[in-house]
């Protein structure tokens, strides 16, 4: 998935600088939890509001993670690796 988003983003001129992305990826985190709020919360939609999809709003942060993970030649197969050795070390006894 990197490698083609890699590819997708070389053909209009490259990545932003990390702290650009990091405000890009803040705005796409704030677009999921208003679909989600929408959905499941209190805040019904506005007649005039766009309904977008929580999976499609999820596909936009995972795109804009890869982009900063790939900006900053970070592999994440490796990163999922160690996130779930971690989480598996710490939770391992946690229902015993």
């Amino acid at each position: 998935m990197q490698k083609e988003v890699h590819e997708w983003i070389s053909q209009y001129g490259g990545y932003w600088p990390p702290l650009s992305m990091m405000a890009r990826f803040t705005e796409e985190t704030g677009e999921l939890a208003r679909e989600i709020n929408h959905a499941y919360g209190t805040k019904k939609r506005k007649p005039e509001e766009q309904i977008k999809s929580i999976q499609g709003e999820i596909g936009d942060l995972l795109v804009t993670l890869f982009c900063i993970a790939n900006s900053l030649d970070i592999d994440m197969d490796e990163v999922y690796r160690e996130a779930m050795s971690k989480l598996d070390k710490r939770d391992r006894d946690r229902t015993k």
